[in-house]
C-alpha cells in the first residue's frame, strides 16, 4: 500500500484525506492506511503544506480567493494553511480578476444586462463582489 500511495504522491501532490480516500479500497484495516499515511509525512512524501501551495500555484490564475480557499477545506488542509492562503491570494485577487475578465471580456458593460453577465461570470470563478465592482463600475458608473 505504500508504494502504491508513493505512486501517487510521484504524479501530483495529494492532501492527506484525499489520498486516504485514494487507498481506502486497497487496505484490509483502516488503521493501516493511517500508519502508511503518518509514515509518509514523516519522511516527507506527503504535505498539506505542499499541497496547497500547489492547488493555489494551479487555481490561482483562473479562480477568486474565495473558490480557492472553499477547495482547499473540502480537502481537509488545516485550518491555518488555509488562512495563509488566503491572506496571500486576496493581496492579488483584483490583478488575477482583471486578467481573467479581459481575457472573456475586455469591454465595459454597456447596459445592465452586460453587467449582469460579467459580475456573474467573475462571481462564478470565485472573485469577491468589492473586486467584481472595481472592474466593471458600480452598475454603469466607471471607477
Amino acid at each position: 500500500m505504500k508504494a502504491r500511495a508513493v505512486g501517487y504522491l510521484s504524479r501530483r501532490e495529494y492532501a492527506r484525506d484525499e489520498l486516504a480516500r485514494k487507498l481506502r479500497p486497497y487496505a484490509e484495516d483502516p488503521a493501516d492506511i493511517e500508519s502508511v499515511l503518518d509514515a509518509l509525512q514523516r519522511e516527507g512524501w506527503q504535505s498539506n503544506e505542499r499541497f496547497a501551495l500547489s492547488l493555489v500555484h494551479r487555481r490561482a490564475p483562473m479562480r477568486g480567493t474565495a473558490r480557492i480557499v472553499q477547495e482547499l477545506r473540502q480537502h481537509g488542509v488545516d485550518e491555518a494553511v488555509v488562512a495563509e492562503a488566503g491572506a496571500r491570494l486576496k493581496a492579488t485577487e483584483h490583478e488575477r480578476a482583471q486578467a481573467v475578465w479581459a481575457k472573456r471580456y475586455g469591454v465595459k458593460p454597456s447596459d445592465r444586462g452586460d453587467y449582469a453577465r460579467q459580475a456573474r461570470f467573475l462571481a462564478s470563478r470565485g472573485f469577491s463582489p468589492e473586486v467584481i465592482h472595481r472592474i466593471l463600475g458600480r452598475g454603469g458608473e466607471d471607477e
